[in-house]
């Protein structure tokens, strides 16, 4: 067992990696021809040319592909280049003279690199057709019937590799993943019985250096036949046209490394194929195919291995969200949660701590802290106070992202080794500049074994004094004991935590606004108790004073007789009485959108619809009206007042209808933020000059002997709207009936507002 040192240090890969992809070598079981369009002049040529094709290599330079190759052969890939359509084309049967009448065929695969060179590269054709499409389809059929049949992740990568091996008949097959540091994990592997295991085992980053993973990227097949063959180059060795090397990247001949071929040396590697696992067009892994002979593979069958690889690894991105789901479904309810607690207390740090789950829960931690300005609610196991100023400290001078996380604090933050037991982990997220929440895991001291040892030397130098990448000779197991680590950050615990900073970020911004919102509203109020009041003194007030009146004079002229001015006097009063009564119960519900416990909860819209409705059979069935309605959603809001509302708003498109019987409409569609409904009608009609008078208190456009009321509803509609966040608007022509508009924020209005509390935090507090 060995102790990793923080001082060892790996070398600086990016002094030493080498420009494969312009290598303008390729291996030497095939030919390439670098073609000038449009008329498909050979411009360069691999040396082997003339080995393979019987050519020479003066001949062939500047020659045409014609010259080569029957010229019956080229329409169909002049039609395919012209086009750009390289599927099509590829691979093409060719059929090349090389002696005398004697043909060789070869399988033609064309592309156009990144600096717009066209490049033909042929291989030896195994057979003189291509793989139907069925036997395509059959060989992997059976694959993936396999693949269906498993249920574990392990068990699925086991069975791609017995499969692929199958298809291949390759001595050696690996799926390989790599980890967030670009070391490669053997998670499944199929062999012959007497080579070595390697499964389980953990290979260095630099065994795949940085520009063979970007071409393992690009490329997602890439054969190796002879390892111990030596690479062929091309004539001329810069491209006359573009005047540079040729850019390589997607050439299926490209040769290889010398330090890779060195590498499969070590491994006892005499071929290799590698499939390549994209991922979010990241390179998640690769199956290595290893055989310790020279071993070609075709073009067709390389294809078959790809389109089964890109198969596979489509369910294997599903399965590993699918291990994941219910961890995140169970963070994604803590999170809600935690939401919760913070929107119900007085202020958030409380909601995040003082419950069931609490803080600790988001990340699954041993310890968090919640430092707002200077200020520490801890949980659990933390740091000292002292030692997490020095963190935030650090932190404020060398993080600017919105969320920071590691699980070897101290390799990049020295002074955290003292508290290592605590905070070898660390998840921080600022809610701003100077105020942090922060997770903490403790050291874990993991076992990691290695295929050879990673701390070997890696660096070897070369006659002219230069350094390079060197592949060690040992892949025998290594064991180390990694010290200072703690469990890694899973991705949903990372994407969790950054929720939660948006809702607390959320949070105390709308508690700074509800604050200010509620001083609009306790003025708004105030000018309304004040007209309240004149109202009272003056319009409540003349029913009253008739009332007496009236009975006044039926006391002074008729004492003990009526006759039918005395009745006459009598139905005033009782008019009088009627009127006075409308009038303060309509003051009454205006009064009460405001002052009544509401309970905001999930509405049915349609069943406040309905319930007005009922409300209203009487004066609907009198007039005639027809009344239709869209699907309604369920939105956030007091079902009373919302049925008050559709009652109020259908009641006046009945009471204000024209000759003709009374036809409404409601309906509703989402906008963004919120639920806009609309009620229309073919009624008399507005002038739009009234458009806004109309919801005034007591605003009357018609006297009550022309329409009855009191001129309260729309003003009640509207109160009940400005509770709910909402507004209501109206849009009409006179003679042309009226649509009446209002919204609904998706939200509803929140809950903390509607029970007028106070809204604190040590934010807005100032502790900035």
């Amino acid at each position: 067992m060995t102790q990793v040192d923080l001082s060892t240090s790996y070398p600086d890969l990016a002094r030493l990696e080498e420009p494969i992809h312009l290598y303008h070598q390729i291996q030497p079981h095939g030919v390439v021809f670098v073609l000038d369009e449009p008329d498909l002049n050979i411009v360069q040529v691999s040396t082997n040319a003339q080995q393979i094709l019987g050519l020479q290599i003066d001949k062939i330079l500047d020659a045409n592909l014609e010259d080569i190759f029957d010229s019956f052969q080229l329409e169909r890939i002049k039609a395919g280049i012209q086009d750009d359509n390289f599927d099509f084309l590829n691979p093409s049967k060719v059929w090349a003279r090389v002696k005398g009448d004697e043909y060789v065929v070869f399988d033609g695969i064309f592309h156009r690199n990144s600096q717009g060179v066209l490049i033909l590269e042929l291989e030896p054709a195994i057979s003189y057709e291509n793989i139907p499409f069925l036997s395509f389809y059959h060989l992997a059929k059976t694959s993936i019937n396999k693949l269906e049949e498993t249920s574990t992740l392990n068990d699925f990568c086991q069975v791609i590799v017995q499969e692929i091996r199958k298809m291949t008949d390759f001595d050696r097959v690996m799926l390989y993943r790599f980890d967030e540091d670009n070391h490669g994990d053997v998670i499944a592997e199929d062999k012959l019985d007497e080579l070595e295991s390697y499964l389980g085992l953990r290979f260095p980053e630099t065994d795949i250096p940085k520009p063979a993973r970007q071409l393992l990227s690009s490329n997602w097949i890439r054969l190796i036949p002879d390892a111990k063959a030596s690479s062929v180059q091309l004539i001329p060795a810069i491209n006359p046209i573009i005047e540079q090397p040729i850019d390589f990247t997607h050439s299926i001949l490209r040769s290889a490394s010398p330090c890779h071929l060195e590498y499969l040396h070590n491994m006892n590697v005499g071929s290799s194929l590698t499939i390549s696992l994209i991922k979010n067009q990241k390179l998640w892994g690769i199956i290595a195919c290893h055989h310790q002979t020279p071993k070609y593979v075709s073009y067709e069958l390389r294809k078959a291995c790809e389109f089964l690889g890109r198969v596979v690894f489509s369910e294997i991105s599903s399965r590993e969200e699918t291990e994941d789901y219910d961890y995140r479904m169970r963070l994604s309810y803590i999170q809600s949660l935690l939401i919760d607690y913070m929107s119900q207390d007085d202020n958030f740090i409380n909601g995040l701590v003082r419950h069931n789950p609490n803080l600790l829960s988001v990340t699954s931690s041993q310890g968090a802290a919640i430092c707002i300005g200077g200020n520490y609610t801890l949980v659990g196991r933390t740091p000292e106070e002292e030692d997490l100023n020095y963190l935030i400290q650090w932190l404020q001078n060398n993080i600017d992202d919105e969320i920071f996380y590691t699980d070897s604090l101290a390799q990049i933050y020295p002074d955290a080794i003292k508290y290592k037991d605590i905070a070898s982990g660390l998840l921080a997220i600022p809610i701003s500049k100077r105020n942090y929440v922060l997770w903490f895991r403790p050291e874990v001291i993991q076992t990691v074994n290695w295929g050879g040892d990673p701390n070997k030397a890696f660096l070897t130098t070369n006659n002219n004094g230069n350094l390079r990448l060197c592949p060690r000779k040992s892949f025998e197991l290594w064991k180390e004991t990694v010290r200072l680590t703690s469990l890694p950050w899973k991705q949903v615990e990372v994407n969790a935590a950054l929720e939660l900073r948006k809702a607390i970020v959320n949070i105390v911004l709308r508690q700074a606004d509800e604050l200010a919102q509620l001083a609009q509203d306790l003025e708004r109020s105030n000018a309304e108790l004040k007209k309240f009041a004149y109202v009272a003194s003056h319009d409540l007030q003349e029913p009253l004073n008739q009332v007496a009146n009236y009975v006044q004079l039926l006391e002074m002229r008729y004492q003990g007789e009526l006759d039918e001015d005395a009745k006459e006097f009598i139905n005033f009063a009782v008019e009088g009485v009627s009127l006075m009564q409308t009038l303060i119960d309509d003051v009454l519900a205006y009064s009460k959108v405001d002052m009544q416990g509401v309970e905001y909860q999930l509405t049915n819209a349609e069943t406040a619809l309905l319930r007005a409705l009922a409300n209203l059979r009487g004066r609907v069935a009198e007039t005639g009206a027809k009344i239709t309605h869209d699907p309604l959603p369920t939105i956030l809001a007091d079902s009373t007042q919302l049925m008050q509302l559709f009652q109020n708003l259908i009641g006046n498109a009945i009471k204000f209808r024209s000759e003709q019987p009374p036809e409404i409409s409601i309906s509703a569609q989402r906008l963004e933020d919120v639920w806009l409904f609309a009620i229309r009608d073919n009624g008399i009609g507005i002038d739009p000059q009234f458009s806004e008078r109309i919801f005034v208190i007591f605003q009357r456009l018609h006297t009550r002997d022309e329409y009855p009321g009191t001129g309260m509803g729309l003003a009640i509609c509207k109160k009940i709207l400005e509770c709910h966040r909402g507004r209501v608007w109206v849009e009409s022509e006179l003679g042309q009936g009226a649509t009446f508009y209002f919204t609904i924020p998706i939200g509803g209005r929140e809950r903390d507002r509607r029970r007028g509390r106070q809204a604190q935090n040590y934010l807005v507090g100032g502790g900035q």
